[in-house]
């Protein structure tokens, strides 16, 4: 009896770990016209795909040959009106990699701990929080802006960056070896956070 108490007590014990090790995962996440975005972040709540969608060329970076690039939040508000456009009836909006984003329904009633949170990903090592924020609290360590799109520039803007590649580009030039996570805002800068104990 008294192992199987162990037993139980260690399983206890390493679950409470693994869910505090987790928590600088969480993200609360930001309405865009209505709809959740969840960006380079999985939803906690079920959810079944409504809609894909893809980017289509950029008027800006073709005009401006590769000069002048969206934003993060421009992309993202742009995904948003075209997959709403096509169902009006997502609850939120995914986009995990590449070029394309889902519109979503969710399945579920959700609770307070699962509206509009989500598990973010992780960048070479690093939670990433695209256009959400982290549910523990922090101090900023610094910011840097991002460049020139170089594939952009090459091509005179017939072909762009994904989000993704533009997070992993900020990553490589915000980290330190004090960061806990990337925060970015949707602009063109990225801070490195260090949560707080």
């Amino acid at each position: 009896m008294k192992k199987l108490l162990s037993v139980i007590a260690f399983i206890c014990l390493a679950v409470t770990v693994s869910k505090a090790q987790n928590k600088n995962e969480l993200a609360k996440v930001r309405k865009i016209n209505g709809v959740e975005a969840y960006i380079l972040c999985e939803p906690l709540r079920e959810y079944e795909v409504v809609v894909d969608a893809g980017t289509g060329l950029k008027a800006e970076s073709l005009l401006t040959g590769g000069l002048v690039n969206k934003t993060i939040s421009d992309r993202v508000e742009q995904f948003i009106r075209k997959v709403t456009k096509e169902n009006a009836r997502v609850d939120a909006v995914i986009y995990s990699a590449g070029k394309r984003i889902v519109g979503v329904q969710f399945t579920d009633e959700g609770t307070p701990q699962t509206k509009g949170y989500g598990k973010v990903s992780k960048v070479m090592g690093y939670p990433v929080y695209v256009m959400n924020e982290p549910t523990l609290d922090y101090t900023p360590l610094g910011s840097k802006a991002g460049g020139i799109k170089v594939k952009s520039l090459i091509t005179g803007g017939l072909v762009n960056n994904s989000i993704e590649e533009d997070v992993q580009q900020m990553v490589k030039k915000v980290q330190s070896r004090a960061a806990d996570a990337i925060v970015f805002e949707g602009g063109r800068d990225a801070t490195a956070i260090q949560f707080k104990k």
